[in-house]
């Protein structure tokens, strides 16, 4: 876990959980960095982890058959099929939630941070199974850059707190349709779908800093 702190602060700072996609700390740092110098200037600490089978963390066989599986459909033009995602997404959340928690708990038991407590990033299936059972986190920024398992949809469901989706609407590694009816099915009063044109690493700086501004009004 990386924690970062604002270099001045007179009273526990809210917190805000970074997720990096599953492709290891070590590319994602970068981006990482200068989202977490962006949140403490405004105010937040922010918390990463790296994710299970990401990094230097072991892999697991399944996991590794259908990156494959994806790759091959992908490569060939063929639709990724309900199998292919389920096997790719599905064990990841299941993995990734309760260390997600226990990252949270860990981190509000530091006397230099406080609540609330928001969620950014992505997998957005991550995001969306911590937003139904972890109580704690108030609000949620979810880029909508990953494959979608059809269970999350009922989940979504089950989700209220109030939710800012990216997408990128020419992203080549994300079903558009699904990213809007996942949107769709989002249970929040509250939420906004902030899309932009160009692809998956394109998000521009006006749309990070909206992000910004959604999760302030909701933890300040």
């Amino acid at each position: 876990m990386i924690l970062w702190t604002p270099a001045s602060a007179s009273a526990p700072t809210p917190l805000i959980l970074l997720s990096p996609p599953p492709l290891g700390l070590r590319k994602t740092y970068p981006r990482l960095v200068a989202r977490a110098r962006h949140a403490a200037a405004d105010g937040f600490a922010t918390a990463t982890i790296e994710l299970p089978g990401s990094g230097d963390r072991p892999r697991w066989p399944a996991a590794e058959q259908a990156r494959a599986n994806l790759r091959r459909a992908m490569e060939a033009g063929e639709p990724v099929s309900d199998e292919i995602i389920d096997a790719l997404i599905l064990p990841l959340v299941d993995k990734s939630v309760p260390e997600w928690q226990a990252a949270l708990d860990a981190l509000l038991s530091l006397p230099e941070i406080g609540g609330p407590v928001g969620y950014s990033g992505g997998v957005i299936s991550i995001g969306t199974r911590l937003a139904v059972v972890e109580p704690r986190i108030s609000a949620a920024v979810l880029f909508a850059g990953s494959f979608v398992p059809r269970a999350m949809f009922e989940e979504a469901r089950q989700v209220t707190i109030p939710l800012h989706v990216l997408l990128q609407w020419d992203d080549e590694g994300n079903d558009r349709q699904a990213a809007l009816d996942l949107f769709d099915a989002f249970g929040s009063k509250e939420k906004t779908l902030h899309a932009n044109m160009g692809g998956h690493t394109g998000v521009p700086q006006s749309a990070g800093d909206e992000a910004g501004r959604f999760l302030a009004r909701h933890l300040k």
